[in-house]
């Protein structure tokens, strides 16, 4: 049984930038996939970034070029650096962790707004 626990949502004005942080426990974290997902009210679920075990790493569009998902595993824990932030950002932000075996677990949510 993997916990994820997140940490760093807030209010930002546009421009700004936030860190979210996902703590993990209850597994192996070096052989975990790791992913951040974001749900804006009124709409699905949708993935943000996500970092394999072994480092790759892949974003939607939107996020692109703003966005840096990274990890260290002497931490236990994956970061999600959120630069520029656009009202369209707020959301939900959700850790995944998958593991070797395809179980998928999610975090409670930390809350993004972006806004003026």
């Amino acid at each position: 049984q993997v916990q994820l626990v997140e940490s760093g949502g807030g209010l930002v004005q546009p421009g700004e930038s936030l860190r979210l942080s996902c703590a993990a426990s209850g597994a192996r974290f070096s052989g975990l996939n790791m992913g951040w997902y974001r749900q804006a009210p009124g709409r699905q679920r949708q993935l943000v970034a996500r970092i394999t075990a072994g480092g790759i790493t892949n974003y939607a569009d939107s996020v692109q070029g703003r966005f840096t998902i990274s990890r260290d595993n002497a931490k236990n824990t994956v970061y999600l650096q959120m630069n520029t932030l656009i009202p369209e950002d707020t959301a939900v932000y959700y850790c995944n962790a998958v593991t070797y075996g395809a179980t998928m677990y999610w975090g409670q949510g930390t809350q993004v707004t972006v806004s003026s």
